[in-house]
């Protein structure tokens, strides 16, 4: 009797419709995400139990790196259609810069800034900054990879926003002129979100000195800017 011989299966396996939930997923996950500002400085922050999540919208964040140099970043809000867009980070920077400089310009009537449309518009892109305003004008019109040379050498008297234990607000030293600018953007939510204290995250190494952290705090809290946020690591069994 002969052998039955037994049909062979095609083992190919159709991939198509795996290959189509895989972009899909990719999709989602690239319009869902949160991307990480760029910072000019690592900072490795202390360790907490608190699981509360520092917002990435409506928020100042204030960057203090070991060497003491202080930084600045401004997120709008989260939906650039919100009021057709008028308060998403690019619109919003580009109102507390020109707060900001009128400000200082009126203080310093010797040392006056002049920026040009082109310094506003580079300025609005910038996530995280931090120079003198003597500076501001040099630093807008440089290339980005420049910018961020410029910035991330701690050894640069230039780089980081001057500040002291200064409490006459008459006379404000430049991290209060920002702070101010900040809060008076004309954005009613972000200003809400800095009088409950979500609007404002102070970001400092483990390492970073304690007297430029006071000045820090001791600055927000000369301004009435008595609620904000610590950001730290969440603690592990290991700490």
């Amino acid at each position: 009797m002969g052998k039955v011989k037994i049909k062979r299966k095609s083992t190919l396996i159709d991939m198509t419709a795996m290959s189509d939930v895989t972009v899909l997923l990719l999709t989602f996950f690239m319009l869902t995400s949160t991307f990480l500002q760029k910072e000019p400085v690592t900072v490795i922050t202390p360790s907490s139990v608190s699981e509360i999540k520092v917002p990435t919208a409506n928020v100042a964040q204030i960057l203090v790196s070991p060497e003491g140099k202080v930084f600045l970043s401004i997120a709008g809000e989260a939906d650039p259609t919100v009021a057709d867009g008028a308060w998403a980070s690019e619109p919003i920077r580009k109102e507390v810069l020109a707060n900001a400089v009128s400000e200082y310009n009126r203080l310093h009537p010797n040392k006056k800034v002049s920026l040009t449309e082109k310094d506003v518009e580079v300025f609005s892109k910038i996530g995280t900054f931090g120079v003198p305003f003597q500076s501001l004008e040099k630093f807008l019109r440089m290339s980005q990879t420049e910018q961020d040379k410029f910035i991330s050498d701690m050894n640069n008297p230039q780089a980081g926003i001057p500040i002291d234990d200064n409490q006459n607000l008459e006379k404000p030293n430049e991290f209060q002129i920002w702070m101010r600018a900040i809060y008076s953007s004309g954005n009613d939510n972000l200003q809400a979100s800095m009088k409950k204290g979500e609007g404002i995250a102070v970001k400092a190494g483990k390492d970073t000195p304690y007297s430029i952290v006071h000045d820090v705090l001791d600055n927000l809290q000369t301004l009435k800017m008595n609620r904000f946020s610590l950001m730290t690591a969440l603690k592990t069994e290991a700490d």
